[in-house]
C-alpha cells in the first residue's frame, strides 16, 4: 500500500483561519446589508445589484496590482497584512452609516482591503504546500473559508434575534474576529522563501507573455461561470420573495457555504488524484440545476434545493479554479496570474450583478436565475473546447 502522505503544512491551515476569521465578520454584515439598504435606507433594487458589482470588481482591480506588486518585490505577507488591517478598519464604518453614499464608501474600501490581501495569500499558498498537495491546500483554505461564510450569517441571524431586528447593534458584533484575524495572520504566517523575481515589472506585455495558454484558457472559463453565478445577495432577495421572515434571511448564506464547506477539502484532495479540469466540468451541470431550481420554483422547498445545488457547485469549483491557476502560472509570475485571474472574473461579478439586477427588476427573478443556467452552459462548452486544444490540462503535478 502507497504511504500516507504528510499533513499540510501548519503555515496553510493558519492562512485558513485568518479567512475565516474575516469571513465571518464580512459575512454578518454581507448577509443583512441587501436588507439593510432596501428598507432602513430605502435603496432600489438595482443600487443593490450596482453596490455589490462595484465592490466586488475594486477587490479585483486591486488584487491585480497588490499580486504583481508581491512578484516584483518577492515579498507577500506585508501586503497580505495590509489587505487585512484595511478590512477590519473597515468593519464599524457599517454600523455608522447613515446614507447610501456612506455604505458604498465603507464597502469599496472593504473590498479594497479584500484586494490587496487576495493574490498574494494564493500566492502563497502555492509556495509553502507540497506540489503533490495543492489541490488539498486549496481546498482547505477555501473550506475554512467557507466554514467563515456560513458562521457568519449564523450569527447574523442571531444577531438579529438578540437585539429585536437592531441591524446597526448586529453590525457591530461582526468587529472583534476582523481585527482576530489580523493578530492571527501577524503571528502565525511567515514570509514564504523568494521565488525567482521577473526582471521588470510583471505588469508588461513581454511578461504578461510567460503566462501560457492553459492559463488564459482557465481564466476564461472561470470568467464565464462567473457570469453566471452572480452575487448572493440575490438569492437572499430570492428567499425574501418565496415569504422568509428577516430574522431567516442570514439563514440562505448558512445553508449555501455549510454545503460548499462540506464539499471544498475533499474536492481539492480528489483533485490531487484525478484530472482536474475534468472534476471542474463534472461540478458545471450542478450550477445550471442550482439556477433552474431558483428560477422555475416559487416555494421554500425550491429554494432549499437551489440554495444545496448552488453551495454544492461553489464547493466543487472555486478551490479547483484556484489551484489550475497555480499549476498553469510560472512560479515568478503567480502572483500576477492571480491578480490577472480576479481583474477577470471581478468585471464578470460586475457585469453578473448589474445584469441580474437589471432582468430582476423587468422581468423577475425567474429571468435571472435563467439568463445565469444559460451562461453556466456556455462556460461547460469554454471548458470542453480547452480540454481539446491542451491536452494535458488539469493533469495535476506528480
Amino acid at each position: 500500500m502507497p504511504s500516507a502522505r504528510p499533513p499540510l503544512p501548519r503555515v496553510i491551515w493558519a492562512l485558513g483561519f485568518v479567512s475565516l476569521l474575516m469571513d465571518v465578520s464580512s459575512e454578518m454584515i454581507l448577509a443583512l446589508l441587501p436588507v439593510f439598504l432596501t428598507t432602513t435606507l430605502g435603496a432600489p433594487m438595482a443600487a443593490v445589484g450596482l453596490i455589490e458589482g462595484v465592490a466586488e470588481a475594486t477587490a479585483a482591480v486591486t488584487k491585480l496590482f497588490s499580486g504583481a506588486l508581491s512578484d516584483w518585490f518577492g515579498r507577500r505577507k506585508a501586503l497580505a497584512v495590509l489587505g487585512y488591517g484595511l478590512a477590519a478598519l473597515t468593519k464599524p464604518l457599517f454600523p455608522l452609516a447613515p446614507t447610501l453614499a456612506w455604505v458604498m464608501a465603507a464597502r469599496f474600501l472593504d473590498r479594497v482591503g479584500k484586494g490587496l490581501r487576495g493574490a498574494p495569500r494564493d500566492a502563497m499558498i502555492a509556495e509553502f504546500a507540497p506540489p503533490d498537495r495543492r489541490g488539498a491546500a486549496y481546498g482547505l483554505r477555501q473550506a475554512l473559508d467557507l466554514a467563515g461564510a456560513f458562521l457568519g450569517p449564523l450569527g447574523a441571524a442571531a444577531g438579529v434575534w438578540l437585539f429585536a431586528g437592531d441591524l446597526r447593534a448586529t453590525f457591530w458584533v461582526a468587529v472583534p474576529p476582523a481585527f482576530a484575524a489580523v493578530a492571527l495572520l501577524l503571528v502565525a504566517v511567515r514570509e514564504p522563501p523568494r521565488a525567482e523575481r521577473p526582471a521588470r515589472f510583471p505588469l508588461r506585455r513581454a511578461e504578461l507573455d510567460q503566462l501560457p495558454a492553459a492559463y488564459w484558457f482557465i481564466t476564461g472559463v472561470a470568467a464565464l461561470l462567473t457570469l453566471a453565478r452572480f452575487s448572493d445577495a440575490f438569492l437572499i432577495l430570492k428567499a425574501g420573495a418565496v415569504g422568509l421572515p428577516v430574522a431567516a434571511l442570514p439563514l440562505t448564506l448558512v445553508g449555501i457555504n455549510l454545503v460548499s464547506a462540506a464539499a471544498a477539502y475533499p474536492a481539492g484532495r480528489l483533485s490531487d488524484r484525478v484530472n482536474r479540469a475534468s472534476l471542474l466540468g463534472l461540478g458545471i451541470p450542478v450550477l445550471v440545476a442550482a439556477d433552474l431550481a431558483l428560477g422555475l420554483s416559487a416555494d421554500r422547498a425550491g429554494l432549499a434545493l437551489g440554495i444545496a445545488l448552488w453551495g454544492l457547485h461553489i464547493g466543487l469549483s472555486q478551490g479547483l479554479l484556484a489551484t489550475l491557476v497555480a499549476d498553469t502560472a510560472p512560479e515568478g509570475l503567480r502572483g500576477t496570474a492571480f491578480g490577472l485571474y480576479n481583474l477577470i472574473t471581478g468585471a464578470a461579478l460586475l457585469a453578473a450583478s448589474a445584469l441580474a439586477g437589471l432582468l430582476w427588476q423587468l422581468a423577475g427573478p425567474a429571468a435571472s436565475f435563467l439568463a445565469g443556467a444559460l451562461l453556466a452552459l456556455a462556460s461547460l462548452a469554454a471548458l470542453v473546447l480547452a480540454r481539446r486544444r491542451i491536452p494535458g490540462l488539469g493533469a495535476p503535478p506528480r
